[in-house]
């Protein structure tokens, strides 16, 4: 009979209550695995961001990314790779400057990868190719094959040019340098910002749990996530591009959230250890309960990132799945490494208390004290803290989009600064040509160029057009072909270059693409591309995904919350408040990172006047489904009260009381994390670390401790209710502690 009745028992235990006491009773086994695992993982996550790029942030079906595949592919030609600056106190057209010239470029034409090097010398002397002092000249320099090849040749060939040489001063600067800076950045930052976010950490874990122990618990599970984020994201490379930016986001996702559910496994299983229950059975409870709450809120940040998916741009999608594999870890190292680790320690997990003053325990009841205080009056305060919202998310209805460059790096970066010095000493962006692509063209056919040419030539804001023909600037043609225009010439067609006077990623650049895909071209077939095109498609492919995206994530967060609740109304208002929490966070970015505002609290950037398109949609499911993490926190025990008492005030007090100070612990260690990695020297990092870390703070603040009991107190009891049918459906297939 006894048999039978533990039989019994085992099968009424739900799956993670059993998860729990396997973890329990395989504690060794766990967490020698996990020893081994991260051993091997050390090494090789080590050189991550050096395999990273920049890369996948094009459109495969867009125009400008076909225009420059042909290119690339058929011609060998298009944009250079790496522009080196030469600098002299003289002229550069003096003898020794020609002759210093020539060598160089002679020398990058011969290195191993570089398919086309021409310099203001070897163009002979080509006026856009010097600086407006007549003390400086670019040479242009492509190198062959993809990113890899690419990022190969930039690390080989870049050092063994710079610096002073014979009296010259050789700089660089180009996508390729730029992105090697960046990566090395990267690593500086990353570095920095655990290093600062540890001890900090740690402290307010200290602050938390009043013991050393149970405060190192969820440190070990944020390592974990991080070094597990790692070597996805190395893996993940292996098969589609991600960009070495997921490196510092992804790593402050999984150590913030790897924290924040250790944060409320730790403090569950305490809650239970203080009932007197063995250690079996405060895992096994531990894990049905704190556990269930974790697993769903992982479920809700990664349908929160999966929406990335939609976009068709690899580098969101790499976000996607390294944001999606972040939040599994960071949730398997808190349902079952940090069990095992606590059934260990069992009441160890209490050691080396601090003392709690008797002021600290006289707080304790400040979250239901003050929810009933919002209760009293919840109209004034939902109506002040949603126009407080509103009125601090204005400055988004200003954004301008852009796209990222050298500016991205510290001002004293060497690639900025020659690229500066470029900016403002040459009148044409020789390093950003406009391109359009003619198939079916035959560059013998002198005529329909020269004709489209010259109309071309005479568009505002185009400094000259080169062709298969010659060179062309204000309707005339200003110089024969050349050698140099065997380039245009390949069995698809031919091509020709637009090279302009605003800057690609400006709103005139734009306005420009557009102009030029407005006239009619010598192929039906033409394609416009270069980096002004490109950012132009991006902004058209982004506006016909995004509506998609928003009603994904509301309507898959709408039916897990419904599933989760057993309501129909607490889901939508999770939705808004959400919503209303973002609001902040898009107006400061603006406010900020496009207007130049606050620099010397933030840190110092280069302000561009715009935002990169893809990072508000970075941010905004991130940011998403962080929201949606605490919201299933709070929800989880204001239900649980619910389900006891039926009375919505109370059980919404309660709820607030056992889970506020938590949530606010927790937002507060994703804060530091956020803001550690907000010391980046990467604009976009910064920019991300910032927003999200306003976006936590005003969550867990104005969000959870006002506006969420408000709007709960103003539907009462209408925040349960459920149709009849809808009550089955939610009886048999709703999340609950049992299944």
């Amino acid at each position: 009979m006894g048999s039978e009745q533990r039989q019994q028992e085992r099968r009424k235990r739900s799956f993670l209550e059993r998860l729990g006491l396997g973890v329990f009773r395989r504690r060794g086994l766990v967490l020698l695995g996990v020893a081994v695992a991260i051993g091997l993982a050390l090494p090789y996550s080590s050189d991550v961001t050096e395999r990273l790029s920049e890369g996948g942030i094009t459109v495969t079906s867009a125009e400008a990314t076909r225009a420059d595949a042909i290119l690339n592919n058929d011609f060998k030609a298009g944009a250079p790779h790496l522009v080196f600056l030469v600098k002299t106190t003289g002229s550069v057209t003096d003898p020794a400057a020609v002759q210093f010239g020539d060598m160089l470029t002679r020398h990058l034409a011969a290195e191993p990868g570089v398919v086309q090097a021409e310099s203001f010398w070897s163009l002979g002397n080509a006026p856009p190719l010097r600086g407006a002092d007549g003390r400086s000249a670019l040479v242009l320099v492509r190198l062959g094959g993809g990113e890899d090849e690419v990022s190969r040749a930039t690390t080989r060939i870049v050092p063994e040019y710079l610096g002073e040489r014979d009296g010259f001063t050789v700089e660089a600067t180009g996508v390729a340098q730029v992105r090697a800076e960046i990566n090395k950045q990267s690593d500086e930052d990353l570095v920095r910002a655990e290093l600062i976010a540890a001890p900090l950490t740690l402290l307010v874990l200290l602050l938390v749990f009043r013991g050393v122990i149970a405060a190192l618990t969820p440190l070990v599970v944020g390592g974990l996530a991080v070094v597990g984020s790692l070597v996805v994201l190395k893996l993940l490379n292996e098969f589609v591009p991600v960009s070495v930016f997921a490196v510092n986001i992804t790593t402050a996702l999984g150590l913030g959230l790897a924290i924040d559910y250790s944060l409320f496994i730790v403090t569950r299983f305490r809650e239970e250890l203080a009932t007197g229950a063995e250690v079996r059975a405060v895992v096994g409870t531990t894990v049905r309960t704190a556990g269930r709450t974790v697993v769903f809120s992982a479920v809700t940040v990664a349908i929160s990132m999966s929406s990335l998916l939609l976009f068709p741009m690899n580098f969101l999608r790499s976000f996607a799945y390294a944001g999606i594999a972040v939040v599994v870890l960071a949730a398997l190292g808190a349902v079952v490494v940090l069990p095992a680790l606590l059934s260990m320690l069992g009441r160890r997990v209490d050691s080396l208390r601090l003392p709690r003053s008797r002021e600290m325990e006289r707080k304790s009841g400040f979250w239901h004290r003050w929810s009933l205080i919002v209760m009293k009056r919840p109209w004034p305060f939902f109506l002040v803290v949603t126009a407080a919202l509103l009125i601090v998310g204005s400055p988004f209805l200003g954004v301008k989009f852009g796209e990222s460059d050298d500016r991205v790096l510290p001002a004293d970066a060497p690639a900025h600064v020659a690229a500066q010095y470029i900016r403002d000493n040459y009148t044409s962006r020789e390093d950003t040509p406009i391109t359009v692509v003619l198939p079916g063209v035959d560059s013998s056919d002198a005529a329909p160029i020269t004709g489209y040419a010259t109309t071309l030539s005479e568009l505002d804001g185009v400094t000259r057009v080169d062709a298969a023909t010659g060179s062309y600037v204000d309707g005339k043609q200003v110089a024969p072909a050349d050698a140099g225009a065997r380039r245009f010439t390949a069995p698809v067609g031919t091509w020709v270059s637009i090279i302009s006077e605003p800057e690609a990623y400006s709103p005139q650049g734009g306005d420009l693409v557009a102009a030029v895909r407005a006239l009619q071209a010598p192929s039906p077939d033409a394609l416009v591309g270069g980096q002004a095109a490109q950012l132009v498609d991006a902004r058209t492919n982004v506006g016909a995904v995004l509506p998609w995206v928003l009603a994904f994530i509301a309507l898959a967060t709408f039916v897990l919350l419904f599933l989760f609740t057993g309501s129909l109304l607490i889901p939508l208002q999770a939705i808004l408040m959400t919503l209303l929490s973002l609001t902040a966070t898009f107006g400061a970015m603006v406010f900020v990172f496009q207007d130049g505002n606050l620099r010397s609290v933030v840190g110092e950037f280069i302000v561009t006047g715009t935002i990169n398109i893809r990072m508000p949609i970075l941010m905004f499911c991130v940011a998403f489904g962080v929201s949606m993490d605490y919201q299933v926190f709070m929800l989880s025990r204001i239900k649980e009260r619910h389900e006891l008492t039926g009375d919505n005030t109370t059980s919404v007090a309660w709820g607030l009381e056992r889970v506020g100070r938590l949530v606010t612990a927790a937002a507060v260690i994703v804060a530091i994390v956020l803001f550690a990695f907000a010391t980046s020297g990467l604009t976009p990092v910064k920019l991300l670390g910032v927003g999200l870390a306003i976006a936590v703070i005003v969550d867990a603040t104005l969000i959870r401790g006002a506006l969420m009991p408000a709007l709960m107190r103003l539907c009462g009891n209408g925040n349960w209710w459920l149709p009849g049918w809808l009550r089955a459906f939610h009886n048999k297939f709703g999340l609950s502690e049992a299944r």
